[in-house]
């Protein structure tokens, strides 16, 4: 790592260094070797190449000299062509049948699809894991039962664990969407300039055959392609991708969001870990910043932005291919991929380590679960024979009367307004008042249907993964 120069935070600070390692430069190069290799040996086959150059080919496949090609492209400007350049000196016996019928896109394009779906299969199944952790959570807390809140105001009653399956559940949704793209992401083929196989057939002189050539090329890779491509494969798989990522973020960003609210001081229910160490703020020693949630939440904010310029290049691909992509791609596809396998990552360590004040929860439960009950003071009182609009109207003067209490740091006085309310102990007896005030007993199925998506997660089928290529 040379730190005198900039450096994206993506290649040593956030995402796996395996992910690192598969997108890096040698990396990539040592990719396209793998596919011009396999072209020579299908046409090998064929007759196009001999058996002696081809093994002269395979001897020199890993001899990867990326300063050697660097200089060659500052000359012709053409990355692939200087690599098949280096390439070809290296092997002076078969060099010469080099990338014989491809055009560029052929390596390039097959090389990002094996790539991604890689990364998407260590991406889905990272995602399984922290669903796995989630379920035990929701397990833990599906019957402890704390405030709901819609606008940021108190509501009603839920238990923990049915919001923790909240969380999950979005996180379920996108798993499924991301094994529907993965099981998309199709490479482009070995079909030439503009995807009609033109030159390949040529060489091959035996029409349908480039097919063959194709299918034994993509094997090597683990691939399948699709009956359609250009110059490129269908930049739409890039967006399907990278919008996919961004679902994952939006789930994760919203998990984070609400555990920093629900870990300020006017909460204080829920809190990522803290280490023993760890330092909150350079100017203030007792902060207990929520860093990890909120890295989550800065760092998901990229990941549709990502996605919108993987439009954008799906957009204007013009015709059979134009370089509106090229560049941007580059940064693109990598960093849309680490920084989700970040977020997961960060994500799980939230979990993991979650931190739950069930006595906050409590107390949070006696000063605002009352006021959730007036809904059924109300029925009740309406099913008692009272008039449902008039019932509002009293219940709701007391409810604002125990708003303006607790304002003023006051006991809530909702439960003593209504047990001493005439009109409403004409409707109904006090005891039966204060118990359907309780809050502890409104929370409806929230608890079975929290345990019910927690097997279910349980029960998740590993992820799909692209086999690595290692000769």
């Amino acid at each position: 790592m040379d730190y005198t120069t900039y450096a994206s935070p993506f290649s040593w600070r956030y995402g796996r260094a395996e992910l690192r390692t598969l997108f890096s430069e040698r990396e990539r190069r040592r990719l396209w070797r793998v596919v011009w290799v396999a072209l020579a040996r299908s046409q090998q086959k064929a007759g196009l190449i001999s058996e002696h150059e081809l093994a002269d080919l395979q001897s020199h496949q890993n001899e990867i000299d990326i300063d050697a090609a660097l200089e060659i492209e500052r000359e012709i400007h053409h990355d692939l062509m200087a690599e098949i350049r280096v390439f070809a000196s290296q092997a002076p016996v078969g060099g010469g049948k080099l990338h014989l019928g491809s055009t560029s896109m052929d390596i390039e394009d097959n090389v990002e699809v094996y790539r991604m779906r890689r990364a998407l299969g260590l991406i889905g199944e990272s995602l399984r894991e922290l669903l796995f952790a989630f379920s035990k959570r929701i397990h833990e807390y599906a019957d402890a039962v704390c405030m709901g809140f819609t606008h940021l105001q108190p509501a009603e009653p839920t238990t923990l664990g049915y919001r923790l399956a909240v969380y999950a559940q979005d996180l379920h949704i996108d798993q499924d969407h991301l094994r529907f793209v993965f099981e998309n992401m199709t490479a482009k083929g070995m079909r030439g300039a503009v995807g009609t196989s033109a030159s390949y057939e040529q060489l091959l002189q035996d029409p349908g055959a480039s097919r063959d050539q194709e299918r034994e090329v993509l094997q090597t890779l683990g691939l399948e392609a699709r009956e359609i491509s250009t110059q490129t494969y269908p930049r739409k798989l890039d967006y399907l991708m990278l919008s996919c990522l961004a679902g994952v973020g939006a789930s994760l960003s919203k998990f984070a969001a609400d555990i920093r609210i629900l870990s300020s001081p006017e909460f204080g229910e829920v809190f990522e870990p803290f280490g023993k160490s760890q330092v909150g703020s350079s100017a203030m020693p007792f902060k207990r910043n929520p860093i990890m949630c909120e890295r989550i939440d800065s760092l998901a904010r990229l990941l549709p932005a990502y996605a919108d310029v993987a439009w954008q290049n799906a957009a204007t691909n013009y015709l059979e291919r134009t370089l509106d992509d090229s560049a941007n791609r580059r940064s693109i596809l990598p960093e849309a991929i680490l920084c989700a396998d970040e977020i997961i990552s960060l994500a799980r360590r939230v979990v993991d380590g979650l931190r739950v004040d069930t006595q906050r929860m409590a107390q949070n439960l006696r000063t605002y679960g009352p006021f959730a009950g007036t809904e059924s003071v109300m029925m009740e009182a309406a099913r008692a024979g009272g008039n449902r609009q008039e019932l509002h109207e009293t219940i709701r003067n007391a409810a604002m009367e125990a708003w303006s209490a607790l304002s003023r740091g006051e006991a809530n006085p909702l439960g003593s307004l209504l047990t001493e309310d005439a009109e409403l102990t004409a409707l109904l007896d006090p005891a039966e008042i204060r118990l359907l005030l309780n809050p502890s007993k409104h929370i409806g199925t929230a608890p079975q249907r929290a345990q019910e998506l927690a097997k279910k997660l349980e029960q998740l089928e590993p992820f799909p993964q692209q086999r690595e290529i290692t000769a």
